[in-house]
């Protein structure tokens, strides 16, 4: 994967994606989280994926933090890739792999 910019993937859309050739690792995974800082790397809660994108939001209360979720379920639905969530009163986590490649991809990066 050639070295991303932050505009880039900002304009960038998803495509479908499947196979770990399509896998982002090593160096190209350090150079991309260094564009999302406030999200964490993690092992995957699911075993179809190696690695995770996570980053927690917080809300005032259960309004805005429903409204956030069908903002984002509305992006998602538009780029075709679906984060798993965990919705409480007044946060949400967000969670981003690509389970087609096994691990993390470019489509992740893009939305996050």
């Amino acid at each position: 994967m050639s070295e991303l910019t932050l505009v880039e993937l900002q304009r960038a859309q998803c495509l479908a994606l499947s196979g770990a050739e399509h896998r982002i690792q090593g160096a190209d995974l350090e150079f991309s989280l260094k564009l999302l800082p406030l999200w964490k790397l993690v092992p995957a809660s699911d075993a179809r994926a190696s690695t995770e994108l996570v980053r927690e939001f917080r809300f005032a209360n259960f309004y805005h933090t429903m409204a956030f979720v069908n903002a984002l379920a509305f992006i998602a639905h538009q780029q075709d890739h679906h984060p798993d969530l965990s919705v409480h009163y007044n946060r949400v986590e967000v969670r981003f792999s690509t389970h087609d490649v096994g691990g993390l991809s470019r489509n992740d990066l893009i939305c996050a």
